[in-house]
């Protein structure tokens, strides 16, 4: 059977390689060009992606080689060293960068796919090559729709990484939702996803959380699922947001995106 490692492998490779080609025919303008992220341009979307891949490795390596923790400050210094570089420099060594990250997680034996456990520094303990893959996923995955939204206001998150994604999201909520957004308001909905199906609770009060289906919700929101992963990630407003997302009962769509602004 694939291992969760294989599968992201295999997705951070195609998710790479899409958004690498995309990069390299980029103009001087595209890449000063605004993304879906507000407060970057494609360039440093992409430079984000490129510091993050270089410390990713960094972290499989001292894992394969059983080094330890990262020298103080090793952090800081590779955001440094990034920051100081111009849109042109960003896209080459976002190229260089991710495409040497998905190689070293590609060499990984079997048993190193397996029995690795890489530490990344914010974490209370050191976790599965695929569990750490899927977090690297998540971030390109976002990521790789904010470099290309500006260009194309329909673009979607890649559909391979859709899946590995849904279930790791769950975690997040209680971080990233503002339930104080809905002004004490509260609901308990049905959320029923396409692309894969999954029908599961949404439940917005004091805090928000995901549960099983409700026998009686106030309501139901229908959406495929990679929008699912928009909404939650504030990457879903009205011009971004695909046909066939309907809600129902007490809450509007506007309401949702309030609930999830984004990081």
């Amino acid at each position: 059977m694939t291992s969760l490692a294989d599968q992201v492998i295999a997705a951070l490779r195609s998710g790479y390689d899409d958004l690498a080609a995309y990069a390299a025919a980029l103009t001087d303008e595209e890449l000063t060009a605004p993304s879906g992220a507000s407060e970057w341009n494609v360039s440093q979307v992409l430079s984000h992606l490129g510091s993050g891949a270089e410390i990713n490795q960094a972290a499989v390596e001292r894992a394969r080689t059983k080094a330890g923790s990262p020298p103080d400050g090793f952090n800081q210094g590779v955001w440094a060293r990034w920051d100081a570089m111009g849109p042109v420099a960003h896209r080459d060594a976002f190229i260089a960068a991710n495409g040497e990250l998905v190689a070293l997680y590609e060499s990984l034996t079997a048993d190193e796919r397996r029995d690795l456990r890489v530490d990344l520094g914010f974490l209370p303990a050191p976790i599965s090559v695929g569990e750490a893959g899927r977090m690297r996923l998540n971030e390109f995955s976002l990521h790789t729709w904010d470099a290309k939204v500006g260009a194309d206001p329909a673009t979607t998150v890649p559909a391979d990484a859709v899946p590995l994604l849904f279930d790791a999201m769950a975690g997040l909520l209680g971080w990233i939702a503002k339930p104080d957004a809905l002004g004490g308001r509260s609901a308990s909905l049905a959320v029923v996803t396409s692309d894969p199906s999954r029908e599961f609770g949404l439940e917005l009060g004091e805090k928000v959380a995901l549960s099983g289906t409700p026998a009686a919700p106030d309501g139901t929101l229908r959406l495929p699922a990679e929008a699912w992963l928009r909404l939650i990630t504030g990457r879903l407003a009205p011009e971004h947001t695909p046909a066939g997302v309907e809600i129902d009962g007490p809450l509007s769509l506007d309401d949702l995106r309030k609930v999830f602004p984004g990081f």
